[in-house]
């Protein structure tokens, strides 16, 4: 996948984009991934690229020319045919979640547009953005840290990118629940131990608490996912037995 950033402030990309998974993946040419500087492409003596809202306010607002030039820049260096997915990262936007980012991993190549100040011309976003995400309800200073989000939960889903193929798909939220608790060595630390039942054997009685683990943690911390949720006979009798349990 191919992913280009125009921001004011590549640099903050580096810790990111140079550490960990992602810099494997780059280092395996399954994800092609460059920021650049919107600054670079303003047409002005001083490289201006924010002015005075029109209507008055506070704040001052990013120009559409540099952004303009710099999404044109990026079009010619990626030649693909059509335009392809540009995101705008905004708390007006949509929110961002598992699914979003599994559809995104499908596409050929990604544009991020990271604001800052008051925002971007709205003329920007007419013409050139496809998608306004959200990465919650609040607000940051600027589109980069969504964007970096955006970029880690979307490369996790391309196949390679991960160790294993099946690693990320018993995660949170790519099941719709909430992931079960892990252990490892020791067997006891300080008088904790490992619950009995992953040291079985038992594969059958491992997934089985492993699905009650997750629904149960689900039902506490975020029970609106269960309403979405499809529930097999099993999900189904967890869930009783979580219930009795808790009236105990």
């Amino acid at each position: 996948m191919k992913i280009r950033v125009l921001t004011l402030f590549p640099q903050m990309f580096e810790g990111t984009l140079g550490s960990s998974i992602l810099q494997r993946a780059r280092e395996k040419g399954l994800l092609d991934i460059d920021c650049l500087n919107i600054r670079d492409y303003a047409d002005n003596k001083h490289k201006k690229v924010d002015d005075y809202p029109y209507g008055g306010g506070a704040g001052m607002v990013m120009t559409p020319q540099p952004i303009f030039s710099c999404y044109e820049a990026v079009q010619r260096e990626l030649q693909l045919e059509g335009r392809p997915r540009t995101i705008y990262l905004s708390p007006k936007g949509k929110v961002f979640n598992q699914n979003l980012a599994s559809e995104l991993a499908q596409e050929e190549a990604l544009i991020f547009i990271c604001g800052h100040y008051e925002g971007i011309d709205q003329r920007v976003i007419d013409q050139l953005v496809t998608d306004e995400i959200s990465i919650g309800d609040y607000v940051l200073t600027g589109g980069e840290i969504p964007a970096m989000v955006m970029i880690d939960a979307v490369s996790r889903m391309i196949p390679g990118v991960l160790s294993q193929e099946e690693s990320y798909q018993e995660e949170s939220f790519y099941s719709g629940l909430l992931e079960y608790p892990h252990y490892t060595r020791p067997k006891d630390f300080n008088g904790l131990q490992v619950p009995e039942v992953l040291m079985s054997g038992n594969h059958k009685n491992i997934d089985t608490w492993r699905r009650k683990k997750s629904l149960e943690i689900t039902m506490e911390r975020r029970p609106d996912l269960i309403d979405g949720l499809e529930l097999t006979k099993l999900d189904k009798k967890l869930i009783e037995e979580i219930n009795r349990e808790a009236e105990k």
